[in-house]
């Protein structure tokens, strides 16, 4: 099974005056989740630039756990096109999906200008620092 770039669980505050999660919501979260691809492949900042065939097949409810999968489909010179999936669990019930969207992405040097994917980019070194066993980086289970 495939594992989501991004999980977390709909919350009162994301509703619409209906109740239901409100779709800008839903939105920013797939915005993270490709945002995320793109700055791995990217190895550096990225910018959203274009959101293109979103589509909401399906409501989500306060208290479902929301899964986006995002998969890069296109790399161009400075951009790299993501397509998100998301899904719900919720009830005990299997996951289905609840809308899916493309998002273009940019990489962007320190000044936020375009620059290219394969560019050299100036990286500050990390300290090097004694590792020890963290918590969060082990499989993570909801619920």
């Amino acid at each position: 099974m495939k594992i989501p770039t991004m999980r977390t669980v709909a919350m009162p505050a994301d509703t619409n005056p209906r109740g239901d999660i409100f779709g800008g919501w839903i939105m920013s979260q797939m915005d993270l989740a490709g945002g995320e691809v793109a700055r791995r492949r990217a190895k550096g900042k990225v910018a959203t630039v274009a959101v293109s065939e979103l589509q909401f097949h399906k409501p989500v409810y306060v208290g479902d756990y929301v899964s986006c999968f995002a998969d890069i489909v296109k790399v161009g010179t400075t951009s790299i096109t993501v397509h998100v999936e998301t899904f719900v669990e919720r009830d005990e019930a299997a996951m289905e999906k609840v809308t899916e969207g493309t998002f273009v992405f940019v990489a962007i040097d320190e000044n936020r200008r375009p620059r290219p994917l394969d560019a050299n980019i100036s990286v500050k070194p990390k300290a090097k620092t004694k590792k020890k066993k963290d918590w969060l980086s082990g499989p993570v289970s909801i619920g």
